[in-house]
């Protein structure tokens, strides 16, 4: 047995997500090097171990990954509310963006969701938005692990074809002695890159194994314009430049037919339900039953904060349940077991990572989220994992650990000061209205 281990975390009930979704009681983790050595009871067998952690009267259960994120924009949040998709996008994100973005605003912005995230249970995000390196710098920093799109927008002029991923490869090689990070292609989306990007994303994906992350089928409008453009619905446009083939996370996805959710089924796409951002900017109600039916994988987003307002995942899991069992008219779909491996498991199957990630195994890495249970709004517990999903929380995420360390302890993020993260957040909404009264004057 090894001496001095990294982390033993004992108690509770742990959720593993393992094949056989074991649940167990009073057991501890034993986690050395940033993975998982073992499940042992503590009262037969001990870890002899430089940290502790007492995880008695919680539910241990891995982390929570977000497949959907644009960190940067978390100093946009409430800025532009109750507007439609291409009204926020045209009239004020974007606008604001061409004249707010810089390399402080964007590490910033990306430090403090990253933060945000940490304290509502997620470990891994999925980002997409400019200047990746910002926005590695800042997850690296708060402790939190995430895949970095290089987001490819064709704007006033489509992007240097020759060299699109060539910022993915150098990155992966810069970054390749930290475990927290990765990267990978972005383009926007159909109506924000043209034919050429697109089928250029495609190429560049497939040749060093990239994978692909994109908005897709967000209103009824885009899918109306992509017809009238290109004379096919969005997955098939996708599918003839060559994307569809490839492994990506497709955001979203709500206005897709049976014949496009069959096109999907038989690819190696998932899905990223984004319940919340879609019902605030009305954009529709994806049809997640017929996309499980046919077996597309699903897993959850929140989105950013400036379409969504919060990034607490645990209440898009509530969410989404509550409203697909009203919309399917049936109590029993979408249940809490499913809801939870949608945000743990499925989601890291999206990403390319299930392998490492989404349970609870030994040799897995281990990110873990710990929920309290203590409080009055918690009590009593039946059933573990309907409790996940309708009763808790961002308010019960007690302690986060993310490749062995932990980055949340008691509520109190550990690598970054909170409060000083709140008075730069002040800071820069008075340089965004100030800003935005030269505009709109």
């Amino acid at each position: 047995m090894a001496e001095n281990i990294d982390l033993v975390m004992q108690g509770g009930t742990i959720l593993t997500l393992d094949g056989e979704l074991r649940v167990l009681e009073d057991q501890a983790i034993a986690i050395d090097k940033g993975r998982i050595l073992d499940f042992f009871d503590p009262r037969e067998k001990t870890w002899p171990a430089r940290r502790t952690l007492d995880t008695s009267g919680c539910i241990v259960m891995p982390g929570l990954i977000n497949a959907h994120t644009h960190l940067p924009m978390s100093y946009f949040r409430g800025l532009a509310d109750d507007l439609p998709l291409q009204t926020w996008l045209h009239d004020f994100i974007w606008p604001l963006e061409a004249k707010m973005l810089s390399h402080a605003f964007i590490s910033q912005a990306a430090l403090h969701g990253a933060a945000e995230m940490i304290k509502n249970g997620i470990t891994q995000i999925q980002d997409m938005y400019f200047n990746m390196p910002a926005v590695a710098e800042a997850c690296s920093r708060a402790g939190l692990r995430a895949i970095i799109g290089e987001a490819v927008l064709d704007g006033k002029s489509e992007p240097e074809h020759a060299t699109l991923g060539n910022k993915v490869l150098e990155l992966r090689q810069r970054y390749a002695d930290d475990p927290l990070l990765d990267f990978n292609l972005a383009p926007h989306s159909i109506y924000a890159c043209s034919e050429r990007t697109l089928r250029r994303c495609a190429e560049v994906a497939a040749q060093h194994g990239i994978r692909l992350h994109t908005h897709l089928s967000e209103t009824r409008g885009e899918v109306e314009d992509c017809l009238r453009e290109h004379g096919l619905k969005p997955v098939f446009y996708l599918q003839k430049l060559g994307i569809l083939e490839l492994p990506a996370v497709y955001a979203h996805a709500i206005w897709t037919d049976p014949d496009e959710i069959a096109l999907m089924a038989a690819s190696p796409a998932s899905v990223a339900v984004c319940s919340d951002s879609n019902l605030k900017l009305a954009s529709g109600i994806l049809p997640l039953a017929q996309y499980l039916e046919l077996g597309v994988n699903l897993c959850f987003a929140t989105d950013g904060v400036a379409s969504n307002n919060n990034l607490d995942l645990l209440a898009e899991m509530d969410l989404t349940a509550k409203l697909h069992k009203a919309v399917n008219n049936d109590p029993a779909f979408l249940p809490a077991v499913k809801t939870v491996q949608m945000a743990t498991l499925d989601a890291a199957r999206a990403l390319g990572v299930e392998d490492k990630r989404g349970s609870l195994e030994i040799g897995k890495d281990a990110d873990l989220c710990i929920l309290e249970l203590s409080g009055l709004e918690s009590q009593p517990v039946y059933n573990p994992w309907s409790h996940v999903v309708y009763t808790l929380g961002a308010k019960q995420v007690r302690d986060v650990v993310i490749a062995g360390e932990i980055v949340l302890r008691d509520g109190q993020l550990t690598k970054v000061d909170e409060a000083e993260l709140v008075e730069t957040a002040k800071s820069w909404k008075q340089l965004m209205l100030k800003e935005l009264g030269q505009w709109c004057s």
